[in-house]
């Protein structure tokens, strides 16, 4: 699963523990490991959510200032399902990013 420049350390210090995807289909599966480039996560929860629900909070708890910019950056593609991804990080995994 990848994150934008911006959210990597964030994710990397464990403050950003969740994302918000709009996919067509899900991409990912509870308990699967997936490489970030600079480390991986493990997936704990995934649950499709209505837009509505995206709320400031959980915008802010994703490492976006507001859902405007969570959206600008999660939609992409021909998506229209949002799904939430709930994760912990491992650095063990970690590779040198170039």
């Amino acid at each position: 699963m990848m994150f934008s420049k911006p959210l990597r350390a964030g994710v990397a210090s464990g403050a950003i523990t969740c994302s918000v995807r709009v996919w067509k289909t899900p991409r990912v599966r509870v308990g699967a490991r997936y490489s970030t480039g600079f480390g991986a996560i493990e997936i704990t929860r995934l649950v499709e959510i209505d837009p509505a629900d995206v709320t400031p909070e959980l915008a802010r708890q994703s490492g976006f200032a507001s859902v405007a910019a969570l959206f600008e950056v999660a939609r992409h593609g021909r998506g229209e399902r949002v799904f939430l991804v709930e994760f912990t990080y491992d650095a063990g995994d970690a590779v040198a990013e170039s």
